[in-house]
């Protein structure tokens, strides 16, 4: 485990986080600060002091200062905005006013726009002033009339030639999108374009700001830790700081909701109960079935749920994912049910002979492919009417796999071996 975090899990679990943060040297804050959770740090800005909090947002960038400040109350982020000179709490106060969870709530405004009739000299000196003003090295958005026609690479302002060559030479093309647009949309754009700065514009296209590639990095993984707080049925707020009551309280429903299809699945076991008083071997490898189908459906469920992110499936165009998932689930249920027949066949040979392996090794094929079934259909039709398949599917492709394979391998069971 490296030095940070270990310092970012004495922050978490502190009473008081502000006191190992502060003791940390100033330079080292930020790296730690934005290595936490969301939760964490709300905990840390409410624990530190204004003079703390004055010292911290001091030496950051106008875009980190909003995100710092997003923790605090009105009063306190009116007083840190107080101790700011004029033009940096201009900028500020400008990004406090978006929405955090839009592209304007993730942009900068570390750029500088010039004309594209400007030489090569004139940019040079305005970006000069830039680096001077405030310490950064700003994008170069070039616009024609107003309008964005591209990004100027840093690198064309020490390689071209002011006699020969233009700006136009040099303009590359840049990924925008509108500043309302949701972090969910940002993303696209970045997934697109993962090594590119990306322009903010509003509704008269206009530049607002610029994304860079390290903001977005920061979003996609804020964005995998909210998919796996979804997955697992746990409030994306919920922090390992919480206390017992709190857990609870986000917890309850969903383990409700689990413990409504757990009985289910025991209703049919129920139906089939002298089948397995009769041969009781049966129900050491209802759990095998079981966990198999489980463990398929969420396979195809996690391949499925990301083409539907991606936009390359969706419910009217299914079909060819849902035919390929049954497939796959057919052959890996060969492939697996033949093992367990073996084992099945070499424990119980004496007693229920090449019957016993078959039912398992049948069960386990049909139920495969049920998981890749329901595994498919269900994020879609969760898509298609509106809730998040990430958040929903998991809890319905459990049910299937265990209700519908619990019928099938005790059905089965109870048709051949008695």
């Amino acid at each position: 485990m490296t030095r940070q975090r270990e310092i970012q899990e004495a922050v978490a679990m502190a009473s008081e986080p502000s006191s190992p943060f502060t003791d940390l040297p100033v330079n080292e804050w930020r790296d730690v600060f934005f290595g936490l959770t969301e939760d964490v740090k709300g905990h840390l800005i409410a624990d530190m002091s204004q003079g703390e909090l004055e010292t911290f947002i001091d030496p950051l960038d106008p875009d980190e200062v909003t995100d710092v400040l997003g923790y605090t109350n009105k009063e306190t982020r009116e007083a840190m905005l107080a101790t700011l000179n004029g033009e940096r709490r201009k900028k500020i106060e400008f990004l406090l006013s978006f929405d955090p969870e839009s592209a304007a709530g993730v942009m900068s405004l570390d750029y500088v726009t010039v004309d594209e009739a400007r030489n090569f000299p004139e940019v040079v000196e305005r970006v000069r002033r830039f680096e001077e003003r405030t310490g950064q090295v700003p994008t170069i958005f070039v616009t024609d009339d107003g309008e964005l026609r591209g990004e100027l690479p840093g690198t064309a302002l020490s390689v071209a030639d002011e006699e020969t060559e233009t700006i136009s030479d040099y303009v590359q093309e840049t990924p925008h999108i509108r500043y309302d647009r949701e972090d969910e949309e940002v993303l696209e754009v970045f997934k697109q374009n993962r090594e590119r700065s990306v322009a903010v514009l509003d509704e008269e296209e206009d530049i607002l700001g610029v994304i860079h590639s390290e903001d977005l990095l920061r979003l996609l993984e804020e964005a995998r830790g909210e998919t796996l707080y979804e997955f697992t049925g746990v409030a994306e707020e919920e922090s390992v700081l919480d206390g017992p009551g709190t857990k609870v309280r986000r917890r309850y429903k969903w383990l409700i909701l689990n413990l409504g299809t757990a009985f289910m699945a025991a209703a049919v076991v129920g139906l089939f109960e002298s089948t397995i008083a009769a041969v009781a071997i049966l129900a050491a490898y209802m759990p095998v079935v079981a966990g198999m189908g489980g463990n398929a459906g969420t396979q195809a469920m996690a391949v499925t749920v990301r083409g539907i992110s991606l936009g390359e499936v969706s419910l009217n165009t299914g079909k060819r994912v849902i035919f390929n998932e049954v497939v796959a689930g057919a052959v890996n249920g060969m492939i697996t049910g033949v093992l367990v027949a073996v084992i099945a066949i070499a424990f119980s040979f004496g007693e229920f002979g090449l019957l016993l392996g078959a039912v398992i090794g049948i069960s386990m094929v049909a139920n495969l492919v049920i998981a890749g079934f329901f595994g498919a259909i269900t994020p879609l039709l969760l898509d298609r009417i509106g809730y998040d398949p990430a958040t929903s599917a998991t809890i319905f492709i459990t049910t299937a796999t265990d209700v519908l394979g619990f019928f099938v391998f005790l059905g089965l069971a109870q048709a051949v071996l008695l």
